[in-house]
């Protein structure tokens, strides 16, 4: 990548020779072993308009590196003679910095621009667009880089990087059920449990973790001929389930969640959807307590067959 021309999230290794960094995603370490499982899990949506960072800086070479990086590129893709001496003034000849900071290998590193993978069309995603620029250990990165990574922002690409379990609730009657019969929705409470992700840049010793924590079910039906428990739509977390398991005994009982069709799907099916809402907040390096987070959504559909009930003339 060309300085500062705000390129994509790359993995970089030190050399052998240099103190080590060993990162990945610019910079940024993910901890995804607590995140939902699974071919079905998916990303949540945000409640708000909110969204995760288009671009952000962080550190990604030592000096050697950058050498290794940027000389090639002058070598071979040069730009023209004017192009070349700025690049070798700022880096090499001491314009601000002397033969790529050598003489500091150890004590801090060269700085890039990253764009998350996915919002390389996001707006914003190439206002990152400072040259590498030097930052000492235990210093601040330039008052100039607001973008610069923080706590804060590790937890924002850490939000986007949180999977959640598909939300197929279990139906009793399953799948096929009769017009104006309450049926029964729950979820398994294996699949409903809270979910991380921790990010993390090890050469700054900072970190945030985001964690989503399941609270409400909302229920809709598929059609306007339907009714809902509650009215509203929304089951919400009572302990550790929401909804309640339908067992025997319980036909004449209104479910605590669920729904009644009132006409038959004939020939076709109803497209219920059901949406988890996801608590998310986080916590990281240097923050009191848990920092709130939009909510994120995550739905699904299944198919509800709804048939008339049968009377017999006698």
């Amino acid at each position: 990548m060309d300085p500062g021309d705000g390129g994509s999230e790359t993995q970089v290794d030190a050399d052998a020779d240099e103190q080590k960094l060993s990162t990945t995603a610019g910079g940024i370490v993910y901890d995804r072993s607590k995140n939902g499982k699974g071919g079905t899990a998916g990303p949540v949506t945000p409640a708000t308009d909110w969204t995760p960072p288009a671009c952000y800086y962080a550190p990604a070479h030592t000096p050697a590196q950058l050498q290794k990086k940027l000389e090639p590129i002058w070598a071979v893709d040069s730009t023209g003679h004017e192009w070349d001496l700025s690049q070798r003034n700022r880096y090499v000849n001491g314009k601000p910095y002397k033969d790529f900071n050598k003489k500091k290998t150890g004590e801090g590193y060269w700085w890039d621009s990253f764009i998350p993978e996915g919002r390389e069309s996001a707006p914003g995603a190439f206002d990152c667009d400072k040259p590498y620029f030097w930052v000492d250990k235990g210093e601040p990165p330039p008052a100039d880089t607001p973008e610069a990574v923080t706590p804060e922002i590790l937890a924002h690409l850490a939000y986007a990087e949180i999977r959640v379990p598909d939300t197929e609730v279990t139906l009793a009657p399953a799948e096929t059920t009769k017009v104006n019969l309450p049926t029964w929705a729950w979820l398994d409470k294996a699949e409903f449990k809270p979910v991380s992700v921790t990010a993390s840049v090890p050469v700054l010793n900072i970190e945030a973790t985001a964690t989503a924590e399941p609270i409400s079910l909302k229920i809709d039906p598929g059609t306007a001929d339907a009714e809902t428990y509650p009215a509203s739509g929304v089951c919400e977390l009572v302990g550790d389930k929401i909804g309640e398991p339908y067992a025997k005994g319980k036909s004449k009982q209104t479910p605590p969640c669920g729904v009644k069709y009132l006409r038959s799907s004939g020939d076709g099916s109803y497209p219920l959807k059901a949406t988890i809402t996801w608590k998310i907040h986080w916590t990281g390096t240097g923050v009191d307590g848990e920092q709130k987070l939009p909510d994120g959504e995550f739905g699904a559909e299944q198919d509800v067959v709804v048939e008339e009930i049968q009377a017999i003339n006698r």
